[in-house]
């Protein structure tokens, strides 16, 4: 099976994912360092609809700049979330992890076993 992780080295959910990605017997684990390789927009849309999520609750908030942008507002509408997250990659809420199984926003981390 092969797996892609959104990771962020810096985060320990993210470690923590990625080990657990790591020691799963017969997986191929492509890592995407996100803060240094964004997703585009369009696959930032395509990850959340796989995962059966919004833009919304994949807005990272602590950490970034969402609530001054006006993110965090009832208003603010999906387009307005991805096209800023698209622009400003510490917006993206991590890990996310994607197989042949599906898309997962992985926190907590053992939500990646819903997918391998």
């Amino acid at each position: 099976m092969k797996a892609t992780i959104w990771h962020n080295p810096k985060c320990g959910t993210s470690r923590k994912t990625l080990a657990i990605l790591e020691e799963a017997p017969d997986i191929d684990v492509t890592v995407i360092e996100y803060l240094k390789s964004p997703p585009t927009r369009a696959k930032l849309e395509q990850l959340y609809q796989d995962a059966g999520i919004t833009p919304q609750q994949g807005l990272r908030v602590r950490g970034s700049p969402a609530d001054e942008l006006g993110l965090t507002n009832d208003d603010a509408t999906a387009d307005q979330i991805l096209d800023a997250m698209a622009g400003e990659p510490s917006l993206i809420e991590r890990p996310l992890v994607e197989t042949d199984k599906g898309v997962r926003l992985c926190r907590p981390q053992d939500t990646v076993y819903q997918i391998i």
